[in-house]
């Protein structure tokens, strides 16, 4: 009854080892940056359908490594996403992740005008020029403001979203409308995603820039 692996370096491993086994000829589909993201999704969730939702648009891996080793802010739409952010591979770098929807003064505002705290927190966010990463787990609003913004040329260029809301109102709709934009962008297709599937990605790309020990 105690045959089991009990390292956690050696379960992650493993996992790693039956996902790509698992994924069969379709691990080709992929190439050295991507397949560790779409393997890291895949672990997170248990679930394969995430290879054939996922898409990578606009260099966004290279565009996501360049900001990163650059040290730059990661704003991330809820603090799911920012505590499941790995601070010390994130310090590495001088980069920080942080959340701005339970402040009280965007909660103060976003009741004055009603509208969601997700909008108040990205405006907000959106304008400061050290944040370069957005990571949208939750809130499509937080996608619809981000796109609104770029659009109407009030922020640079991010040099990577990360568009992963998750549900039933606005959240497949909301990644489809942000494809219009020449952005570097990683989404999950259709109604799937969430803050874990957003850190996952976060993860699949800075463990491609920084070795961990025992793995």
């Amino acid at each position: 009854m105690n045959n089991y692996i009990k390292v956690p370096q050696d379960i992650e491993k493993r996992s790693f080892e039956i996902i790509g086994e698992e994924l069969g000829e379709k691990i080709n589909l992929f190439n050295g940056e991507t397949l560790p993201i779409v393997k890291r999704v895949i672990h997170t969730t248990a679930d394969f359908e995430y290879a054939d939702l996922i898409e990578f648009r606009n260099n966004a891996i290279e565009s996501g490594k360049k900001a990163l080793q650059d040290g730059c802010k990661i704003y991330c739409d809820t603090n799911m996403i920012v505590n499941g952010a790995s601070k010390m591979v994130l310090s590495k770098f001088d980069c920080e992740a942080y959340c701005l929807v339970a402040d009280s003064e965007v909660a103060k505002e976003a009741k004055e005008r009603g509208v969601t705290r997700s909008i108040v927190g990205m405006e907000k966010a959106a304008k400061d020029p050290r944040t370069k990463i957005f990571l949208i787990g939750n809130a499509p609003t937080a996608l619809y403001q981000l796109k609104e913004m770029i659009e109407r040329g009030e922020i640079e260029k991010p040099a990577l979203v990360v568009g992963v809301p998750v549900g039933f109102v606005g959240a497949a709709e909301s990644k489809e409308a942000f494809k219009a934009l020449d952005v570097p962008y990683i989404t999950i297709n259709g109604r799937k995603g969430g803050s874990t599937v957003a850190v996952s990605i976060l993860h699949g790309i800075l463990y491609q820039m920084y070795k961990r020990e025992g793995f």
